[in-house]
């Protein structure tokens, strides 16, 4: 009740004042003080839920983890094919299920101090009695799990006739529906495949109900960390026993909201800069994606190995992963609601030899920094910060990541830049520099990364951005993650000069806008990210506006969150601000903050449920409004006001707002 009484007296404050469009940087500081207080009450509560129950690996001396092996046998002492072993701890906040081999035998390291029941899986049934193991700090216990399956019986005297009997179907959808049932029943399939043990420091949460157990790093896989991720369809496929992996889901996303003025067939996304459900009060098919890859093994130290991912995905999420040269008429030229695109293909050279393992990709792959990522599955909500949506989407180049020690791993790449193809006449020479220092036992990161160096002057998207982030585990259930950019780009063109329709020409540059040529009033919409920037007042005359100018931004996001439920379920909570101080990136200058809480249900590791609840308020100079238009219009219309017209008189014939509410959904169907 408190945090909604917060809520609305912003609301009635705000909206007591929008006619005083002088007054927006002292209600903005009011807000993010009201905001502040509130986020350090709940990081307060985090912290005092983690004291009450006892030191912690990041507040308290680091405790080393243990490790577990042994075998399994039947009665008559041997072992069984394809026989996985499940692996819990008695509080239910840890489960894995690994795969014993053709002799038996299995092991499962960097265990937290405790007891943990250990059990055979015979089908994906537990089959035979528990066992109770205790594991110790620093130490490796050996345990035998008996599965109890009977030899084969001596042979009797046959028995009478019986009517024929249809033995059970075993075709692929009979596997792949038992394979979902046995998941959803939490005995999913463990991987058949042998796997390396875990190198460096212990996973710093779980997964489900987070995307991953480590840290976000981009541009490589997680070298050190054996790959024991299983999938429905591979378990119909060929349960589960090759490095090759087919996998994929559908995200079905839906959304009501205050914003009421989206249009798709127009391109106007009413939510905006609101992202992944920027078309507001509707139904949508977000993403339906396939992957097709093979996993480097990067836990071993004593070979070459490689690996690939090519993926694909078709929904309205495409617009939010195209690259220009890429497909992109899609979106650049059409401005389609929906549409395909190739996210990632490329391919991973993996040299153990070189400090504790190298990587190089090279392809097309997810830019590095950031704690959220475009594929539904990797992100912790349905929707995204608005910091997320106006950063890099994806570059095309060569990455190298090399391993240091447990505690460093540094980066470098180069690329054509953000968001185009090597083909295209925005490209150019651009490096990535980053590094990521990890301590308190794996439960603290600092990502520290120079994401697109070059010349930094406009093209399409080409955005000079340098990210601080920190991941950081206050107790097993709670933790927070926290991200800062800074970006930029020189000389970038006036939007006043195409919005008043003036030539374009040297001294008066029009944006790269490939869809519409104008940002005019109640014409269409851009569909790039390459606005212009605005300069100087819109209101002023010609004679007062500048030919370009350096339009840089900045934005911080937090998350806290907490898993329960024995991991199943996951709170979200989101607060952010972005102070886009020329526009160029949503359309329209000003300060955006944003609050979401949201929640992850998850049955088993393959139906995901995320509802969530967002509150959105901007504060703009020249009595512009950001919010339920097509994105750049509020700019464009008091750019061309009529003699004696006002900027608030012009808002409100867009109808455009200061704030929103959206209650909003999606449900993953992983296969």
């Amino acid at each position: 009740m408190p945090i909604i009484l917060i809520v609305f007296r912003v609301i009635d404050e705000s909206i007591a004042d929008e006619r005083e469009p002088n007054n927006f940087m002292a209600k903005y500081l009011q807000c993010v003080l009201r905001y502040s207080f509130f986020f350090a009450i709940l990081i307060s509560l985090a912290t005092y839920s983690n004291a009450a129950s006892g030191p912690t690996r990041s507040d308290s001396p680091v405790t080393d983890s243990g490790s577990l092996h042994g075998r399994v046998v039947r009665a008559d002492g041997n072992s069984l094919a394809d026989t996985q072993v499940v692996v819990r701890s008695n509080d239910g906040d840890f489960r894995e299920v690994v795969a014993a081999d053709a002799d038996g035998k299995f092991s499962v390291s960097a265990l937290n101090p405790g007891q943990y029941e250990i059990a055979a899986v015979v089908g994906g049934v537990e089959t035979g009695a528990v066992s109770k193991v205790d594991i110790a700090a620093g130490g490796d216990t050996v345990t035998t799990v008996d599965a109890q399956a009977p030899a084969p019986a001596a042979a009797q005297a046959p028995a009478p006739a019986a009517a024929p009997v249809t033995p059970p179907d075993n075709g692929f959808f009979h596997r792949l529906g038992r394979a979902y049932v046995a998941d959803w029943s939490g005995n999913g399939p463990g991987t058949a495949v042998p796997q390396a043990t875990r190198r460096g420091t212990p996973a710093p949460i779980f997964s489900p109900p987070y995307p991953a157990s480590d840290w976000p790093i981009g541009g490589t896989p997680t070298i050190g960390v054996p790959d024991g991720q299983t999938y429905p369809l591979m378990q119909a496929i060929n349960q589960n026993k090759s490095q090759f992996k087919m996998y994929g889901w559908l995200e079905v996303g839906a959304n009501g909201s205050t914003n009421n003025q989206s249009n798709a067939s127009k391109g106007i996304p009413a939510n905006f800069p609101s992202a992944y459900d920027e078309y507001s009060n509707q139904i949508q098919m977000d993403q339906a994606a396939l992957y097709l890859e093979k996993y480097p093994n990067t836990a071993q130290k004593e070979h070459f190995d490689w690996g690939y991912r090519f993926s694909a995905l078709y929904g309205v999420d495409y617009r939010f992963t195209t690259a220009k040269g890429m497909l992109s008429q899609q979106l650049l030229v059409k401005n389609a609601e929906y549409g395909f695109d190739p996210v990632m293909f490329y391919f991973d050279f993996y040299f153990p030899k070189v400090a504790q393992g190298m990587n190089v990709r090279v392809g097309r792959y997810i830019s590095l920094p950031d704690i959220e990522a475009q594929l539904a599955p990797n992100n912790y909500t349905y929707s995204h910060s608005i910091l997320y949506t106006f950063d890099c989407y994806t570059q095309t180049g060569v990455n190298v990541t090399v391993k240091m020690n447990d505690h460093l791993t540094v980066q470098g790449g180069i690329s054509p830049g953000c968001d185009v193809m090597p083909w295209t006449s925005d490209a150019q020479v651009t490096g990535n520099f980053c590094a990521t220092y990890t301590w308190s036992n794996g439960g603290d990161a600092l990502n520290t990364c120079a994401n697109s160096v070059n010349n930094g002057k406009y093209a399409y998207n080409n955005l000079s951005a340098y990210y601080e982030t920190w991941y950081h585990r206050i107790s097993p259930t709670w933790h927070t993650d926290t991200e800062f950019w800074y970006q930029y780009m020189k000389d970038t063109p006036n939007v006043f000069w195409i919005n008043t329709g003036t030539p374009d020409t040297a001294a008066t540059p029009w944006p790269e806008t490939l869809t519409n040529g104008k940002f005019l009033p109640g014409g269409g919409t851009p569909s790039t990210l390459n606005f212009g920037a605005v300069c100087a007042d819109p209101r002023l005359s010609a004679a007062n506006q500048p030919a370009h100018c350096y339009a840089q931004e900045w934005a911080i996001t937090n998350y806290v969150e907490h898993n329960f439920f024995h991991n199943e379920a996951s709170l979200n909570i989101r607060n952010e601000v972005v102070n886009d101080i020329k526009g160029q990136r949503t359309g329209t200058p000003g300060y955006y903050e944003e609050h979401m809480v949201g929640f992850d249900f998850w049955a088993g590791s393959t139906i995901t449920f995320r509802p969530e609840v967002s509150y959105t308020h901007t504060f703009s100079p020249y009595g512009l409004r950001a919010l339920d238009i097509a994105p750049g219009s509020s700019v464009g219309a008091i750019s061309n006001l009529s003699p004696g017209e006002t900027s608030y008189q012009a808002m409100q014939i867009l109808r455009a707002k200061t704030q929103a509410v959206t209650l909003a959904a999606d449900i993953i169907w992983h296969f």
